[in-house]
């Protein structure tokens, strides 16, 4: 379903109050790394390895996998599905385009919904709303409104189930450094499954009709919520059942508690701002090839090059780094990362192009220390809702980031476009380094008091 000093693993705690938010003592839970229910773990096992060995967490992954399979089959289908229907480029794009604008309602509206309900009902819930959508878009004779409004439903789950499995991780890993390691492989996962589901997507495409293409999405649907029902244990809300109220309300005041918190604050922008920019060159890399001349196959290789970047950077920060290195690292890989993208200012041909994208991609390393940060800023109470407004407001800064690129590729060059994003993303990215820098200052005070 769709596109965070370490303590020990087994001793999850409470996020000190920082800066107006003071963290409500959460009901009894149970953490798979707690003692009794330790996870089937080979005390010799490290990095990813330890983290793979955590039985519940398996489950979490194949069905993270399966899931994200879906989406992007899905994605690649019903935009085809909608071309093939109306003979429209522009209703076609917004299809796809469609698959983040929602994210900011669901991440707003609906976040409550994660810290208010048990974490593996809302998660199989979730499935089983997009299955059910993905279904009804395989009749025969849906009209093309009702394909788009269920496409819109499909995206506006995704953000509560994003947050929701992200807080439920603490739960499962602690939130020490098993945390931080689950957080990126589900990262890596996503990173491979994008490239590994478009792929699969088009190849299905060429035995099967869109609809039968869709049809199988179902599957990996029902499939992720029956692995997420048997795989992990059943624990209670975050906020206990005495807080029932509006459910519009309680997310709002979410949203307002988190955005009030200026550590909070600080670390949301800081997964948000540099996402915005860094898009540019993916949203312009059509028309970019087509300046420089290359052929057909450079707009592939475009497009991979900045995962490629980011997987293996994130693998090796992942196995080679401890936390304390990767905490060290946060401020100034993010300061830096989006510089590669000024190189387009001399219109480079494809080796230097590729190059730099790959460097842009490996900036990424910053965020598995910024995760660690970000999980020990959140007041435990309000984690799920926290999450979740991270997951919707990356996904919106990274489709305006995209519309607003392509608005001013219309009156300058592509080229020149890209090379301003990674300049003024610099300048906006050092700015918050700063901010972030003086709120770790205090957050650390607050905690040592």
């Amino acid at each position: 379903m769709p596109n965070d000093t370490t303590t020990p693993a087994g001793t999850p705690r409470e996020a000190p109050a920082v800066e107006g938010l003071s963290p409500a003592r959460p009901p009894e839970r149970t953490s798979s790394c707690d003692p009794g229910s330790a996870p089937e773990a080979d005390p010799g096992a490290k990095g990813y390895r330890a983290v793979l060995a955590v039985r519940e967490f398996r489950a979490v992954f194949a069905a993270h996998l399966l899931s994200l399979l879906g989406v992007t089959v899905s994605e690649l289908a019903l935009t085809v599905l909608v071309y093939d229907l109306t003979g429209s480029p522009l209703l076609s794009a917004l299809t796809f385009a469609l698959g983040f604008l929602p994210y900011v309602v669901g991440g707003t509206l609906f976040a409550g919904v994660a810290d208010r309900y048990p974490a593996r009902r809302v998660l199989v819930t979730c499935d089983l709303i997009c299955a059910g959508c993905v279904a009804v878009m395989v009749l025969p004779g849906t009209p093309v409104g009702v394909l788009l409004a269920l496409r819109c439903a499909v995206a506006a789950v995704a953000p509560v189930f994003t947050g929701t499995r992200t807080a439920a991780l603490t739960d499962i890993l602690g939130e020490g450094d098993l945390y931080v390691l689950g957080r990126s492989l589900l990262r890596l996962v996503s990173q491979s499954a994008m490239l590994i589901g478009f792929g699969a997507g088009g190849m299905l495409l060429t035995v099967l009709s869109p609809r039968g293409a869709i049809a199988v999405t179902v599957m990996t649907f029902l499939c992720s919520a029956a692995l997420l029902r048997l795989g992990t244990l059943d624990r209670p809300a975050r906020t206990g059942k005495d807080t029932a109220g509006p459910l519009l309300a309680e997310s709002l005041a979410g949203a307002r508690a988190v955005l009030g918190d200026r550590r909070i604050r600080g670390l949301l922008l800081l997964f948000w701002v540099p996402a915005f920019f860094v898009v540019a060159p993916e949203a312009l890399a059509a028309p970019y090839v087509d300046a420089i001349g290359a052929g057909p196959a450079a707009l592939g290789l475009l497009m991979c090059a900045m995962a490629v970047g980011h997987i293996g950077t994130e693998l090796y920060v992942g196995t080679a780094l401890g936390p304390r290195a990767r905490s060290r690292i946060v401020l100034p890989a993010a300061a830096l990362g989006l510089l590669p993208l000024v190189l387009y200012a001399f219109r480079p041909g494809m080796a230097v192009t590729v190059a730099a994208l790959v460097l842009a991609g490996a900036g990424a390393a910053y965020i598995i220390g910024l995760d660690q940060w970000f999980v020990e800023a959140v007041p435990e109470h309000l984690r799920g809702r926290a999450m979740t407004l991270l997951t919707a407001g990356l996904m919106t800064v990274q489709g305006l980031g995209m519309a607003l690129a392509g608005l001013a590729a219309e009156f300058f060059p592509v080229h020149q476009v890209v090379a301003w994003s990674g300049v003024v993303g610099t300048v906006c990215t050092l700015l918050l380094v700063v901010e972030v820098r003086r709120t770790r200052v205090r957050y650390r005070s607050a905690r040592q008091g």
